[in-house]
């Protein structure tokens, strides 16, 4: 293990120690507030301390076995037990030093969140919104598959099958960390249906991936700074939906961000979902300017989830899907499109990791 995560690791066994005496004073147990606070750190330090306890006793073992070994080289059955000894400590210890620098990462309070989806037809016309229906289905299969709820909370379809604009809420276990990588440029290259000499046309969707603000966090809007627009709904819903003026656009006005809601035949219940998304765009924008400011520091492995950035090409007439960011190619597209997207979410999870440990060890003293 690297010298600088085992200083890192050394600071929580010393961490635990402090909170342990903390605990056990009648002043803090007095105060209620104090308490907790100090509780939940202890419940997140001694989770890292006691994996560490773990990882040191395996190194123990580690040694212990090689001695036995060097010890033992003219006793077949004592030096076979040795090097099952190595064998299992070393196993372990490569399983815990993973563990371990996974718990020492920086964590996002967000990516436990809900997440709102977005997905825009751009150019391409037609077949571009009908990759979006595609992405749609994709990504609504795929929180099938994990157990998530999904929901469509606002949607423009196009005349001829698709969306110019969807809209899904997605809630389950860690959403927002799971999809927050999915955000930018999606780029496909196919033999459109309406294409009668067979030419591979590109087209392109954006995505955004937006994390579902906590209440008790949420962006403060100021009433006066919404416009408020209602209008009839169009599309599915029956003869009432477009008898009365239920859907409900709002418009922030110091950004111009705006959100639409209409799936619903309660005005007050389109309002809210609207206001929901409308907050969680502008603390999307809030984010998207922090992490332009971060990138112009350092260079991010998987980019700042600009919608222009270009992070992703899908070959049908190949049956390929390529992730730029992290030069990931794999020749399973019409399994991908059916909502199997757990190895690419992993493989960007993955890269992450490894970009956010290299940026602990730099930012640590010589």
């Amino acid at each position: 293990m690297k010298p600088f995560l085992l200083q890192q690791l050394e600071r929580y066994v010393q961490r635990l120690e402090e909170l342990d005496f903390l605990l056990s004073r009648e002043d803090i147990m007095a105060d209620m507030g104090q308490f907790l606070k100090l509780s939940r750190e202890h419940a997140d330090v001694s989770a890292v301390a006691k994996r560490y306890v773990r990882y040191q006793e395996r190194r123990q073992d580690l040694e212990a076995g090689h001695a036995l070994a060097d010890s033992s080289s003219e006793d077949p059955e004592m030096k076979a037990m040795a090097d099952e000894e190595i064998q299992n400590a070393s196993q372990e210890m490569a399983e815990l030093e993973i563990e371990l620098q996974r718990m020492l990462l920086p964590k996002d309070p967000d990516d436990a969140r809900p997440a709102y989806l977005e997905i825009r037809a751009g150019t391409g016309g037609d077949e571009s919104a009908l990759f979006a229906g595609d992405l749609l289905r994709m990504y609504t299969k795929f929180c099938e598959r994990k157990g998530w709820r999904a929901e469509i909370m606002s949607e423009s379809p196009s005349e001829l099958g698709g969306y110019k604009e969807v809209v899904i809420r997605m809630e389950g276990d860690n959403v927002f960390g799971t999809m927050r990588f999915e955000s930018g440029g999606h780029r496909v290259q196919r033999v459109p249906a309406t294409e009668t000499q067979g030419r591979i046309h590109t087209s392109a969707c954006t995505v955004a991936v937006l994390a579902e603000p906590d209440e008790a966090q949420a962006v403060t809007i100021n009433p006066a700074d919404l416009r408020i627009d209602t209008y009839r709904a169009s599309g599915a819903g029956g003869q009432h939906i477009n008898k009365t003026d239920s859907a409900v656009r709002i418009t922030h006005i110091p950004t111009g961000i705006v959100a639409e809601c209409q799936d619903d035949r309660s005005q007050h219940r389109n309002k809210a979902k609207a206001l929901q998304v409308l907050s969680a765009r502008i603390q999307e924008k809030e984010r998207s300017e922090r992490a332009a400011k971060d990138a112009a520091l350092r260079k991010g492995l998987i980019g700042s989830g600009d919608r222009s950035d270009r992070i992703r090409t899908y070959n049908f007439p190949q049956g390929r899907l390529t992730d730029h960011r992290i030069n990931l190619t794999l020749y399973k597209l019409s399994f991908i499109m059916e909502g199997d997207l757990e190895e690419v979410t992993q493989a960007l999870q993955n890269a992450r990791q490894a970009e956010q440990l290299a940026e602990l060890e730099s930012s640590l003293p010589g």
